[in-house]
């Protein structure tokens, strides 16, 4: 009998029969000791002690990290005793954005902050796939493959500021590859090797790369992929690169001449070395990221060594509550933000915990089992996830040792209120559920979980710390307790240097500050309560988010395109029923129906473009695709319509050049909420 059937009978009539709750409900109030044993209280008994500030609750403390915002990352440097080679001499230059700079003059290096943690009493990475049962990488193991890495990168010509880029999959691999250049001052970017050719070659080309690190395939599913052609043609699309390091994953035995100039990994790690670290400047780019707008090519965000070390240490020390000795995880991909994130928790000495694989290979238990097996203290995924987990009826806590977890972290998409409901029933019911929002942009979270305050259901606790988050109205102007538009409003250490190869930070400016001019607008709907909790309602723009990865609909359009039949198409990314929901919509050539045959071509094509994640779950034909009088396409009021928002509010029908486009969408909406389709309510 499979494991998600043992107690499925019983479990699903309790499912059924929970109570509805009502979002703003409390689920959740930390025990007394455990906010004063939190690593929050011990920071703020700090600011007591050594800066004379009495801050007795966290809204005090909210208020006075975002109106003192010098004084406050100041003593998150001195908190977390950061070590330089040369002292700032300046905290913040201005309070302008863009053009802020932090920590003027300081020299550090972000990988040294990672190895003062190394220890003997504890691995520094866990590691399972597919493919590969668990394993243990210790810290000295950590370390002398980091230093082989970074003396091969030397070697092959690789300096400070050079880029090397990863295709490879969430392995430990990815790990010793992005500390090795972080040591000497390279920059590291990856994409995972689910994306097609044409999605990284897209990502890799912008940056010039020098050396490409790639696996030879993957396992997901069960079913195995081979990347090695998507590996050449990546090869022969990068004039840049010198040299290819080839890890032999999906095929240990067997790696093709054809990706020469090659050296194997294991080559690499035989390489002897002394692990050192060159010191840079505090703004000096650690990594690329890649963030999609709603057209051109997918965008460069450059980060830095001395913004993300601060803010991680942040983030994940007070907000998550992690320290020396937790055992970490989140579900992620290398071409998700959250990977980053990961990794910056041995920033405080925890254990990473690497998953390679399907959530729901063999089944819907395996990460609930590798949570048991590896003894995870904080468990990190998606909110589609935990609702997915939800809706199978799964009761983890009733096949599972999992009294070691202390927190359950929840991205990508806002979680209904029955998922927090399912969380404390069925996983634990004393633990810190962060729900967590923000964006690869920052590599953090604007808002976020706290571990000194109660959880209430569908709410997300708190703004985090330093991060002067609002909710603006159609004004400009802060609102509490109703929708707008979420903004920051003064600068963030993490926020991006510049995007890479933008002239005039003129593609940088118009993605977060054309709409409020000095003022960082996000993309997302927000409400801001009145307790200073917060409840995301998904993107106020067009841009497509699964799992957290931020796809621009031009990379969707371009996709489509290769399918002849199809003329026009529009996408667009909902929350529906607590997951998310992307439905394409096609116009066909005449004479052509969309048959199953078709979607089936469709899909493959964006699958093998982009990535299965890009897929949409629907796909619709329609006569017509909305556009205004000067031909843009309603991406977002459609997606209003979708969300059942009245057509008047949604759209001005006296700009578009075909407003009986939008008549369909509104009888959609009706049938996908259940409602009769009225056009003015």
């Amino acid at each position: 009998m499979r494991r998600d059937m043992v107690v499925s009978s019983e479990l699903s009539l309790e499912t059924s029969c929970m109570t509805v709750l009502a979002e703003g409900t409390m689920l959740w109030q930390p025990a007394p000791e455990a906010i004063a044993q939190s690593s929050l209280a011990q920071y703020m008994h700090w600011l007591e002690t050594q800066r004379g500030l009495h801050l007795p609750d966290y809204p005090h403390l909210w208020d006075w990290s975002v109106r003192h915002i010098e004084d406050f990352w100041r003593s998150i440097w001195d908190f977390f005793a950061i070590q330089a080679t040369h002292p700032p001499q300046q905290t913040l230059s201005s309070h302008t954005m863009p053009g802020a700079h932090w920590f003027t003059g300081a020299e550090l290096n972000y990988a040294q902050h990672v190895f003062r943690h190394m220890t003997a009493d504890a691995p520094a990475i866990l590691f399972q796939s597919e493919l590969y049962p668990l394993t243990a990488l210790s810290w000295a193991e950590l370390a002398q493959q980091v230093a082989a890495v970074a003396a091969t990168l030397r070697t092959l010509g690789v300096e400070r500021g050079d880029r090397v880029v990863g295709y490879l999959p969430n392995i430990p691999a990815a790990v010793v590859a992005f500390l090795a250049c972080a040591s000497i001052g390279a920059i590291w970017s990856s994409c995972s090797p689910d994306f097609g050719s044409a999605s990284v070659i897209d990502r890799f080309k912008q940056i010039e790369p020098k050396v490409l690190i790639a696996v030879d395939g993957y396992q997901y599913g069960g079913k195995a992929f081979d990347r090695r052609q998507v590996v050449i043609e990546i090869q022969q699309a990068l004039p840049s690169l010198v040299h290819t390091i080839v890890i032999p994953y999906l095929y240990p035995d067997g790696v093709p001449a054809s990706l020469s100039p090659m050296t194997l990994w294991a080559d690499v790690l035989a390489t002897p070395a002394q692990l050192t670290f060159e010191p840079v400047a505090f703004e000096h780019p650690l990594w690329i990221l890649y963030s999609s707008g709603t057209t051109g090519l997918p965008k460069p965000i450059v980060q830095g060594q001395g913004g993300i070390l601060l803010e991680h240490l942040k983030a994940l020390h007070l907000h998550l509550n992690l320290s020396a000795g937790d055992r970490f995880f989140w579900f992620t991909t290398t071409g998700w933000m959250m990977w980053n994130f990961l990794v910056g928790g041995l920033l405080l000495g925890c254990t990473i915990l690497l998953y390679d694989g399907s959530p729901a290979w063999p089944d819907m238990h395996v990460l609930w089992e590798f949570a048991a097996r590896t003894g995870m203290t904080f468990f990190g995924t998606s909110a589609g996830y935990l609702t997915a987990c939800m809706q199978a009826g799964l009761a983890p806590s009733r096949m599972y040792d999992l009294n070691a977890l202390k927190g359950v972290g929840s991205t990508g998409s806002p979680l209904a209120p029955e998922g927090f409901q399912w969380t404390y029933a069925q996983i634990k019911a004393d633990l810190l559920l962060a729900s967590i929002s923000g964006g690869t942009d920052v590599c953090t979270a604007f808002v976020g979980g706290c571990p000194i305050l109660p959880v209430y259901a569908g709410e997300i606790q708190c703004r985090c710390l330093g991060v002067k988050a609002e909710a603006f109205d159609a004004q400009g102007q802060p609102v509490v307790d109703q929708v707008g538009e979420l903004v920051i409003t003064e600068p963030m250490p993490s926020m991006p240097l510049y995007f890479w190869n933008d002239p005039g930070d003129q593609r940088y400016r118009e993605s977060y500050f054309e709409l409020y001019p000095g003022v960082w607008r996000h993309g997302d709907w927000v409400k801001v309560t009145r307790r200073g909790s917060v409840v995301i309602y998904g993107r106020s723009d067009s841009t497509i988010n699964r799992l957290g990865v931020r796809m621009g609909t031009s990379e969707i359009y371009r996709a489509v395109a290769t399918i002849p039949e199809v003329l026009q198409c529009l996408v667009v990314d909902l929350v529906r029923q607590g997951q998310d929901y992307m439905p394409l919509f096609v116009v066909l050539r005449e004479g052509v129906s969309l048959d199953e045959t078709l979607k089936t071509r469709i899909k493959a094509s964006i699958r093998q473009a982009l990535s299965p994640r890009h897929v949409p779950d629907d796909i619709f034909a329609i006569a017509d695709v909305p556009r205004t009088l000067s031909g843009k396409i309603l991406e977002v009021p459609v997606k209003k319509i979708l969300m059942g928002v009245p057509l008047a509010e949604a759209a001005n029908l006296d700009a578009l050049s075909n407003p009986d486009a939008l008549h369909y969408f509104v009888e959609l909406a009706a049938r996908l909420h259940g409602i009769p389709a009225t056009e003015g309510t």
